[in-house]
């Protein structure tokens, strides 16, 4: 902590900033090297790679975390390292092992633990640890070579004046194929997203929602981040689907709903024609942590759940339990939080 850094926290938004250090390791030959820590971040890859070409690359997003005392806080980065080996074996791409991908993160993260943001202003570094297929490559098939990178950056409070309810609008678009690589956290899930998302925006909604692929009867994913909603009768409830990517934080909301709250869960099919049973409504991921929704537009019909002003008193329990969890002011379930 002896070194400074010249932000203003306070107007720090979600955007990259290039910080001192990041890791970097490369696969060839059939194994990884040991990597290292780098200064530099520019990528100098073969014209042939296969993630320009055919897409062979995949990522992750996870937080690091100022608590009152001044240790720093990791919220989960095994499940992050599980995901992204899924994500791996989906596109057939060298994996890099948990522990391997835990120590880099705690390396990058203590080389830059002067971006942290401090305790209480909302702030945390975001970790993006990717890895894309590299080498001298022309055919569709797998690279021999793969390039695993991670970069920290310095983020802001998602919402600068507290939980904000906001709405959504049903795209006609579909963010990923029946049994295509929804599951998996890749480029081309997002850039499929990016014309729905524009589209939503002019219409002054935040995002898009998208149905299932098969049958447009479902919600499926809310922009970039998983559904929820909280029923009238005490159930929280989100979709399941083999096109839906696994959120860490959804799974760590489903625990924490029925363990913490009270409330009874499930996993199941959330009919776009069946709104009303839900009394809140929110989208959850590593950015924002939970965005509660306000309303949904599908089609010449609006629902509104809690409110479109005010926030969901469950819903604000939800958030206020996680994020007391990841800056240390929340006791965490065993394993929840690694220390840096």
């Amino acid at each position: 902590m002896d070194k400074k850094v010249d932000i203003d926290w306070k107007t720090l938004g979600f955007d990259y900033i290039k910080t001192d250090l990041r890791f970097i390791s490369h696969y060839k030959d059939g194994k990884w090297d040991e990597g290292q820590l780098t200064e530099d971040n520019m990528l100098h890859i073969s014209e042939g790679s296969t993630a320009l070409h055919y897409g062979q690359q995949c990522f992750e997003g996870l937080k690091a975390y100022r608590c009152k005392d001044g240790s720093i806080n990791l919220f989960r980065p095994e499940e992050n390292a599980r995901r992204m080996m899924r994500s791996c074996r989906r596109l057939l791409m060298a994996e890099y092992p948990e522990d391997k991908f835990i120590e880099a993160v705690k390396k990058v993260v203590k080389a830059n633990e002067h971006w942290i943001p401090p305790y209480g202003t909302g702030g945390s570094l975001y970790i993006r640890p990717f890895m894309i297929g590299v080498g001298d490559n022309v055919g569709v098939k797998p690279a021999d070579e793969y390039i695993f990178s991670i970069f920290v950056t310095p983020v802001g409070a998602y919402f600068k004046g507290g939980l904000t309810p906001t709405n959504f609008v049903v795209s006609d678009y579909d963010r990923a194929a029946p049994v295509g690589t929804g599951a998996a956290k890749v480029g081309g899930n997002y850039a499929a997203s990016l014309l729905a998302g524009k589209k939503a925006k002019e219409r002054s909604f935040s995002d898009a929602i998208y149905l299932d692929p098969a049958t447009h009867t479902k919600i499926e994913e809310v922009g970039a981040a998983n559904f929820f909603g909280i029923t009238k009768d005490g159930w929280f409830i989100t979709p399941l689907s083999p096109s839906i990517l696994p959120s860490i934080t959804k799974y760590s909301l489903l625990w924490l709903a029925e363990n913490r709250l009270g409330l009874q869960v499930r996993e199941g099919d959330v009919y776009i024609d069946q709104l009303d049973q839900f009394a809140e409504a929110g989208a959850c991921g590593t950015a924002a942590v939970i965005s509660p929704i306000a309303g949904i537009q599908y089609g010449d019909d609006f629902h509104v759940f809690y409110s479109e002003t005010e926030v969901g008193p469950l819903t604000r329990k939800l958030y206020d339990e996680l994020v007391g969890i990841q800056y240390g002011d929340v006791e965490a379930p065993t394993g929840w939080i690694t220390k840096v």
